[in-house]
């Protein structure tokens, strides 16, 4: 059970002297995630800042945290490698550029090549 007055979530507010103060909480800025058709997405090849390997990138998407996070798992089991999910970018170990591709389009996906 939550707490109507919870002090841990008050941002810049120490002390009122107004009786009828109400302290509103932020509402947290959780973007909605976009509908596959509408989801523009580029996939392509990586090797800047990682010693040499490759990695396959896939930008673009518009969502919450959790659905990247499930597209992420998606597409690492779908390549059978590893890979991870951050800043709205899904890394996928290796170049698997036209798997993905076909996996998203597949999928309902817009999705591109690039480089």
């Amino acid at each position: 059970m939550a707490k109507s007055n919870d002090w841990k979530k008050r941002d810049g507010v120490v002390y009122s002297t107004n009786s009828d103060f109400q302290f509103t909480y932020s509402q947290s800025d959780t973007p909605l995630t976009l509908p596959p058709q509408q989801q523009n997405l580029i996939v392509l090849l990586d090797k800047s800042m990682r010693a040499g390997k490759q990695v396959t990138l896939v930008k673009g998407f518009v969502g919450a945290p959790d659905d990247l996070e499930k597209l992420g798992k998606m597409l690492k089991s779908k390549c059978g490698v590893g890979g991870s999910t951050k800043d709205g970018e899904v890394l996928i170990q290796g170049d698997h550029r036209d798997k993905i591709v076909q996996f998203l389009i597949k999928e309902g996906y817009k999705a591109k090549r690039s480089g």
